[in-house]
């Protein structure tokens, strides 16, 4: 299995787990390739949100 996610498969909407899902590029938002990120904390985990197409993972 592929770890690693597409950009056709990717979802906006759904949270990806960081360790499941790792980034293609570290540090770069696997949709847009940007590394403009906004981070909270949901659920005492840390939430990294892309600034410019709004991805979500879990770190």
């Amino acid at each position: 299995m592929n770890k690693y996610l597409i950009k056709e498969e990717i979802d906006i909407n759904k949270i990806y787990d960081y360790n499941l899902y790792p980034d293609r590029i570290s540090g770069r938002c696997d949709n847009c390739n940007k590394a403009h990120f906004t981070s909270s904390i949901s659920k005492g985990k840390l939430l990294r949100e892309c600034r410019n197409c709004s991805m979500k993972k879990i770190i």
